[in-house]
């Protein structure tokens, strides 16, 4: 019997990217309120290789994959609103802006708290409690970053369409209807999310970390200085990722077990904090996107009824 394929998406801005087995399709809303679609094939070479099969590499080469889907959404998404002032978001700058973004994500999420867990330590000796302080931290960085943007109010809408793309792959892995009116009913919650990844991330994060200090400190016959640890920091973060993409894979394949939803409750409630209830509108969207993936990967054979017809746009995505 064949396993099950899970769908996963992003939220865009004014939109939804899904991906499906052999596609992927983003729907955005333009300024005139019609919906653009574009759609297409993912790398053959990641999602049919041998690389899917291993666990931990498969983790890195699907995450990789992920992020560069994610950043031609964006692109693609930023350009279909900027489309009528005749702007466009081109490769270069888009790139610039993004490397930025992710060394400043490393500096907050993974440097600053060593630094300040540094600062603790220094103030009180309690070298053996450091990294679990910085975990804290850490952590606590995360929620209070995610709590401040929610109040933007493009942030807020995109965080709606989360909510409506989660909502569409809730039901269509339900069996239920592509119609707003029947995804409504569905959680926005995802046991694939990936706010509930971060936290997994973040959570495993101590364990690694503690592992590293303890081995380096064995090695070297002392806890290492603060500036020496530094690296580890950094260099770690693609094999906890990796951990933490198997751990998210088995909590998704397993939910359904009352333990292991209990364990996955704190990463289902985080998703409170990045997703709103969605309009039909936002539905909508979400719908014309999925449908998209599941015509292309011939799960369906036309456009679902009442699904909302999207117009072609002359917009670069790659």
């Amino acid at each position: 019997m064949a396993k099950p394929f899970f769908y996963g998406g992003q939220a865009v801005l004014e939109g939804v990217m899904m991906r499906g087995q052999r596609h992927m399709s983003v729907a955005v809303r333009d300024p005139d309120g019609e919906i653009v679609l574009h759609t297409e094939p993912l790398d053959a070479s990641i999602y049919n290789g041998r690389a899917v099969k291993w666990p931990l590499i498969r983790g890195v080469a699907m995450i990789w994959d992920m992020l560069g889907l994610g950043l031609r959404a964006m692109k693609f998404a930023a350009n279909v609103q900027l489309r009528r002032q005749e702007v466009e978001v081109g490769n270069g700058g888009f790139g610039v802006m993004l490397a930025v973004s992710g060394v400043v994500a490393l500096g907050i999420f993974f440097v600053t708290p060593l630094l300040l867990a540094g600062w603790v330590e220094s103030r009180t000796g309690a070298s053996v409690a450091t990294t679990l302080v910085e975990g804290v931290i850490r952590i606590a960085l995360l929620l209070g970053y995610i709590w401040l943007i929610a109040f933007l109010p493009d942030i807020r809408r995109v965080f709606a369409y989360h909510g409506a793309e989660h909502k569409t792959i809730n039901a269509h892995e339900a069996g239920a209807a592509l119609e707003p009116a029947s995804i409504r009913a569905f959680s926005v919650a995802n046991p694939r999310c990936g706010t509930g990844f971060l936290l997994i991330v973040m959570t495993l994060a101590v364990f690694v970390f503690s592992v590293a200090d303890v081995a380096t400190a064995a090695v070297f016959s002392d806890r290492l200085p603060l500036f020496a640890r530094l690296p580890s920091r950094i260099l770690l973060v693609p094999v906890i990722a990796s951990i933490s993409y198997e751990v998210m894979r088995w909590g998704a394949a397993h939910i359904g077990n009352r333990v292991v939803r209990t364990i996955f409750g704190p990463s289902l409630a985080l998703q409170s904090l990045t997703t709103r209830e969605p309009d039909e509108d936002q539905l909508a969207v979400a719908v014309a996107a999925l449908n998209a993936v599941l015509v292309a990967d011939g799960v369906v054979e036309t456009v679902v009824e009442g699904a909302p017809a999207p117009v072609a746009a002359p917009v670069p995505v790659s």
